[in-house]
């Protein structure tokens, strides 16, 4: 793509791919959306996957995306499927590792740097 300052030639990229493609995604799948109270402060998210020693969270969701929300306004939105791979490569690279938390930490996930999950996002690209 070649530079250009007038909004004019960005105006078809950014509409017809960027705007439409997430138009699309918000009314033909299905997301679901955590907030994370304290990611904005510890830099790491909570991934659950198990709680009272059953399957729950990202290990039994059939949502097409997972969407962090942290803070007032950041957001991570991830293909469900991707995220699962990247937690695996994240956790075996020791980037991610099991803990308890939620309501009265009855809840077991992986707790991960935003930046290492943002990182491999970058590089799976």
């Amino acid at each position: 793509m070649n530079f250009n300052s007038d909004f004019k030639y960005d105006l078809q990229y950014g509409v017809l791919e960027g705007e439409t493609w997430l138009h699309n995604l918000l009314t033909n799948s299905t997301v679901e959306v955590k907030s994370d109270r304290m990611a904005h402060i510890t830099g790491n998210i909570f991934i659950e996957f198990k709680c009272r020693g059953k399957l729950s969270g990202i290990s039994t969701s059939q949502a097409d995306f997972y969407c962090y929300k942290f803070g007032d306004n950041q957001a991570i939105l991830i293909g469900t499927k991707e995220l699962k791979e990247l937690l695996k490569i994240l956790h075996k690279n020791g980037k991610a590792r099991v803990v308890k938390g939620g309501d009265n930490n009855l809840s077991e996930g992986l707790l991960v740097k935003i930046t290492d999950l943002c990182d491999q996002i970058i590089k799976k690209q």
